[in-house]
């Protein structure tokens, strides 16, 4: 088939399609939703995931590309049937807070927070919280967290080991209980009923996938004390010094550690330094379980779709079969007969995966304005959808096209 004649071929089938669509107005509409729902589950939950993403990125951006983090289990998605083989990590001791004092002693290290969280209930007068999120950190906090105060101060070392019953809010948790404009500076909240006087005021940082939540800190041995924090749960967030890799100084830290617990060379280690290029790979498997939900949903709706375009255009075939003997008679031959009605096809689903498009994008744009997820379609989405409802289209089609095509001309003139 030349060139031209495929060109030729090509407009036609659009129009062909087009006409279809006004002849078979309820067959079409649902083989257009079948497409676009298809279509849209893979647009929105790629947009969703690449927000998710932006956000995660950028709250490791936050607190340094070099910093990592001393656990004392390993994040992992393998399974765990409970048995020593397979859970050797469940038999670790807990991190304590004189080994994170170890920790900060190293050259290679400018900072160590430990850390651990609890929830509580905060009130100021008429305002309340019934479940904030506290963490408990050592005092050097700022240092690894990425953000900073932006008003008042930071607790001091001294206010931690007198375990003082002081706090710094983030922002949200300002407009939550003091409003927007108020200032909160020496005000006095209740945590679980006792009283503590708010310090300082934090922005950045701490915000998982950038969804603002309320979130107060205070001194580690106030946490302890006063609020039963998981001592066993602590983690370390670890920043190496100026000068230094994070790998010599995860080196540093491996060794001390292992020297402080008694480790034998052949001996296991017995927590778990995790970097950022761990917990993007972790993630990655935790979002690719997504992505195999939205591809069996577009699976489905691309298959119902299918069998729209199969039945639409099996009808189209039988009401078309004298134009068809006609045009075989004139001289078209089955390739031409074949193109002209999987173009037709193809246009189908082309229309559905627009709809699905436009619909997902405008989800999309909803979802980025009402929410503080940066939700965007990656192109390579739109492409896919695109191709595979196109590729839905032919695949669908090629029966009934195929049927078209193999028709004798004489029965087809014949045809009443």
């Amino acid at each position: 088939m030349a060139f031209g004649s495929r060109i030729s071929g090509l407009f036609e089938g659009v129009v062909m399609a087009i006409d279809a669509l006004r002849a078979n107005r309820v067959r079409a509409a649902l083989t257009i939703l079948g497409i676009a729902i298809g279509v849209f589950v893979v647009v929105v939950m790629s947009a969703a995931i690449n927000g998710i993403n932006r956000g995660v990125a950028s709250e490791f951006e936050k607190a340094g590309p070099s910093t990592f983090f001393v656990n004392r289990f390993p994040i992992s998605l393998e399974a765990c049937d409970d048995s020593g083989e397979t859970c050797k990590w469940r038999s670790n001791p807990p991190l304590r807070v004189a080994e994170a004092s170890t920790i900060r002693r190293l050259p290679s290290i400018q900072g160590v927070n430990v850390g651990s969280g609890a929830n509580a209930a905060m009130k100021y007068y008429d305002r309340m919280l019934s479940s904030a999120r506290i963490t408990a950190t050592t005092s050097d906090w700022l240092e690894t967290s990425g953000g900073d105060i932006t008003e008042g101060r930071n607790f001091t070392q001294a206010e931690d080991m007198n375990s003082a019953r002081v706090l710094v809010i983030n922002e949200e948790m300002k407009k939550r209980l003091f409003g927007a404009e108020s200032d909160p500076l020496g005000k006095v909240v209740q945590v679980n009923r006792a009283p503590y006087e708010v310090i300082g005021v934090f922005k950045g940082g701490g915000e998982f996938m950038g969804t603002p939540s309320p979130r107060a800190y205070v001194p580690f041995s106030t946490g302890n004390k006063y609020l039963n924090i998981w001592i066993d749960w602590i983690d370390f967030t670890v920043k190496p010094r100026a000068g230094f890799t994070r790998d010599e100084a995860i080196d540093d830290v491996v060794a001390t550690l292992r020297a402080s617990r008694g480790l034998r060379p052949a001996q296991e280690n017995t927590f778990a330094v995790i970097t950022q290029d761990k917990l993007f790979e972790t993630w990655g498997k935790m979002t690719g379980v997504f992505f195999l939900v939205m591809l069996t949903l577009s699976g489905i709706g691309l298959i119902v779709g299918g069998v729209g375009v199969v039945a639409i255009m099996m009808i189209s075939v039988t009401e078309r079969t004298r134009e068809i003997g006609v045009r075989k008679a004139l001289g078209a031959t089955r390739g031409v007969i074949l193109w002209q009605f999987l173009v037709e096809a193809a246009t189908l689903t082309a229309i559905g995966a627009m709809v699905g498009l436009v619909v997902g994008w405008l989800v999309s744009l909803i979802i980025r304005s009402a929410t503080p997820l940066q939700a965007s379609i990656p192109p390579g989405a739109i492409l896919a959808s695109l191709v595979a409802s196109c590729l839905t289209g032919i695949l669908f089609g090629l029966f009934p096209a195929s049927r078209a095509a193999r028709l004798d001309p004489i029965d087809a003139l014949r045809y009443e």
